[in-house]
Formats: C-alpha cells, sequence, structure tokens
C-alpha cells in the first residue's frame, strides 16, 4: 500500500478562448451597428437674394478738455464750460444713440475736476462706454 500522499494540482481555468470570444463579439457589434445622427434636427434654410447692407458708422463723439477747462465736442468749441452745456452739445451730437463709445482727450495740464465733471455729464446721459486717450511715452533709454 502506498502511503504517500499525493500531489494535487491546483485547478486553473483557462481564459485565453473567452478573451478570443469577447473581443470577436465586441468587433461583431462595432461592425454591424449602425451609427446615426438621431440627436440632430435638419434645417433647410431659406435663400435670400440680397444681402441687407450695412449702415454706415456715424462719427465717434469725442469730447476734448482743454489747458483751461473748457470743451469741444466734436471739435466744435462751447461757448462756456457749465455742465448744462456740455450735456446740451452731447445730446445734439449723439442724438438718442447712447449706445457707442465716448472718447475723452483730456490736455495734461487740464483739471482734474473739469475731466471728471465731463465723465459725470456722459454717465448721467446714459453713456457706460468711456474712453480716455493717452499718448505712449518712450521708456527711458529708447528712441
Amino acid at each position: 500500500m502506498n502511503l504517500k500522499p499525493r500531489r494535487m494540482e491546483e485547478p486553473e481555468i483557462n481564459v485565453v478562448s473567452l478573451i478570443d470570444v469577447v473581443l470577436l463579439l465586441v468587433v461583431f457589434f462595432m461592425l454591424s451597428a449602425t451609427f446615426l445622427d438621431e440627436g440632430r434636427v435638419r434645417i433647410h434654410l431659406p435663400h435670400a437674394g440680397d444681402v441687407p447692407v450695412a449702415h454706415p458708422k456715424r462719427e465717434p463723439l469725442v469730447i476734448a478738455v482743454t489747458q483751461a477747462g473748457g470743451y469741444r465736442v466734436n471739435e466744435h468749441e462751447l461757448i462756456n464750460a457749465s455742465p448744462d452745456t456740455l450735456r446740451a452739445a452731447l445730446l445734439k451730437e449723439a442724438g438718442s444713440d447712447r449706445s457707442g463709445p465716448v472718447t475723452i482727450r483730456a490736455d495734461a495740464r487740464a483739471t482734474h475736476q473739469a475731466v471728471i465733471t465731463a465723465m459725470d455729464v456722459l454717465g448721467r446721459i446714459g453713456f457706460v462706454e468711456i474712453n480716455i486717450a493717452t499718448v505712449k511715452t518712450a521708456a527711458p533709454g529708447q528712441p
């Protein structure tokens, strides 16, 4: 009688054939699937004969503040430097359009109050895009 214990082999599962089958199924479904754009809406746009003509833009609004504190609106000098006169001139030049940008060109020696008064009048009228013109100076050592 043989009393030696038998060597037990560990059971193992061969997955190579399972991987082959799954890969074949993936390839089959990829090739047989229909790729439709079901989420897209097809729209046929109407045809037009002429393209609408863009209206020419009006002249930009420029306020110049002089060294003495006077104002010029689009190169038209005002009779005095009061905010009411500036307001009337701006309303005349701009009309009902308040969407355009306004550029303030102030003299470097003009008082700060004159520039702030111009900005205040523009804000009260309804302009929201106000630009202040400056001149780029050369840095030391540059021509």
